[in-house]
C-alpha cells in the first residue's frame, strides 16, 4: 500500500473510533423520552457534549414531573440551549426568534423539537398563544426573557416584556436561572467550539404575582446577569464566579 492509502486507513478508522464514541456516549446520557429514536439520540449527544466537553456543573432543575412550567436563563452564546436541556429531567421547548427559526439548515430540526417561533416584528401573539397552549397541556417552555444574546455588560439590564406576557396568561410557575463559565461567549458558534467550565445556577421559582412591582422586569434582568441578590429587590449583588473573557 501506498502512504496516501495507509493515510486515509487511519483516517477511517479515527472517524469511525468518533462516530462509535459518541453513539455509546449519546446512548448513555439519554435519560429522556422526546417521543422519537432521533430527537432521544440528539438529547442524548448534547448532554454528553456538554458534560463531557464542557465540563457542565449543575443540579438539575426542580421541574415539576408533570404539568407545564417556564423555564428562563440568561443568554450568553449559542451554546446556552444545550446546556439548559441537559440539565433538565424533561422535554424542554424553546421560544426563539423568527430569523433563528429559519436559520439556514435548522428548520427541520427546530420543528422537529417542538420550538416556537416567535416574529418579534409582527405577530407574537400567536407565538405566546402556542406557547399558552403548550403549557395548559402540560409541556415546559423556555426562552431567554432578554430577546437574544446579552451579556451581563451590557445595557439595558431589563427583560423584556413578553416574560412577564406569558406569565400572566398562563399562570404557570417560572424556574430562574443563570449561565456562567461559557468560553467564546456573545458569539453563536464559537462557543460550540472552546471548551469551557460551565456551570448552571438556580434561583428561587417564581410566579406572575412577581409582575406586579412597577420594577419587575429590571430587576429580573439584573438577577439573570448577575447584578442583583435575587433573594431580595434592595441589596446589589454580583456572583462570586470568575468568568471567561469575552470573544467576537
Amino acid at each position: 500500500m501506498t502512504t496516501f492509502w495507509w493515510i486515509m486507513l487511519a483516517v477511517v478508522l479515527i472517524v469511525t473510533f468518533v462516530i462509535v464514541k459518541l453513539i455509546k456516549g449519546a446512548k448513555k446520557y439519554n435519560h429522556i423520552d422526546w417521543g422519537s429514536p432521533f430527537l432521544n439520540f440528539i438529547d442524548g449527544l448534547s448532554r454528553y457534549y456538554c458534560i463531557r466537553f464542557h465540563s457542565l456543573d449543575f443540579e438539575r432543575f426542580s421541574l415539576p414531573r408533570e404539568g407545564g412550567a417556564i423555564l428562563i436563563s440568561n443568554h450568553i452564546s449559542g451554546l446556552d440551549p444545550l446546556l439548559l436541556i441537559a440539565a433538565s429531567n424533561r422535554p424542554i421547548r424553546f421560544m426563539i426568534a423568527t430569523e433563528e427559526y429559519n436559520r439556514f439548515g435548522l428548520t427541520w430540526l427546530f420543528k422537529r423539537a417542538g420550538c416556537i417561533p416567535v416574529n418579534r416584528s409582527g405577530r407574537a401573539d400567536i407565538a405566546f398563544r402556542q406557547a399558552r397552549r403548550a403549557l395548559d397541556q402540560g409541556e415546559i417552555i423556555a426562552l431567554f426573557p432578554h430577546g437574544k444574546i446579552h451579556l451581563d455588560h451590557e445595557e439595558p439590564y431589563r427583560v423584556k416584556p413578553g416574560i412577564r406576557k406569558l406569565a400572566e396568561l398562563s399562570k404557570h410557575s417560572i424556574f430562574v436561572c443563570r449561565i456562567v463559565g461559557v468560553r467564546g461567549q456573545g458569539s453563536v458558534f464559537t462557543s460550540l467550539l472552546l471548551r469551557s467550565q460551565s456551570k448552571i445556577i438556580q434561583f428561587p421559582t417564581i410566579n406572575y404575582h412577581y409582575f406586579s412591582h412597577s420594577d419587575s422586569l429590571h430587576h429580573l434582568g439584573e438577577v439573570l446577569l448577575g447584578h442583583r441578590n435575587p433573594f431580595s429587590r434592595d441589596v446589589s449583588f454580583k456572583h462570586d464566579v470568575t468568568e471567561p473573557s469575552t470573544s467576537d
